[in-house]
């Protein structure tokens, strides 16, 4: 029985994502509760530093999740958090941190069911890796 119970930081865009977290949470939709979530004014403003520095402070995991493309409260957000997605996933490795613990989504502030399902399918795919091990020097 694997009793690990991951940690999970979640960079939520204040205009979509942390709404559809809160629409989640007043419709009384069950989650694991295994996210501490940040609320960021967009995922554009999101430096990938910040995603290493959680797995420095003791992140098992990091859910970035923003509002769908086109519909960016300042308008081009996610498109620039996307292009810096597509980058820093493929310099995971390098420093050190699986590519299955980071996880990138798009959630709607109308979408608290779909933020649910995001939230256990990225707690149960950082769960089944275990727990993160450390930065390599």
């Amino acid at each position: 029985m694997n009793s690990f119970e991951p940690k999970i930081v979640a960079f939520l865009c204040n205009w979509c994502s942390y709404a559809g977290a809160d629409l989640a949470g007043t419709s009384r939709l069950k989650y694991a509760p295994n996210i501490r979530i940040i609320k960021v004014p967009c995922t554009g403003r999101l430096d990938p530093v910040m995603l290493v520095k959680a797995f420095e402070v003791g992140a098992d995991g990091v859910l970035v999740s923003g509002c769908h493309p086109n519909d960016c409260h300042y308008r081009t957000g996610n498109f620039l958090a996307r292009r810096r997605w597509m980058i820093f996933k493929d310099m995971l490795e390098f420093v050190g941190i699986e590519p299955g613990r980071v996880h990138f989504s798009w959630v709607s502030a109308a979408e608290g069911g779909k933020f649910v399902e995001v939230v256990n399918k990225v707690t149960t795919e950082v769960k089944t890796l275990g727990p993160f091990k450390g930065l390599t020097s």
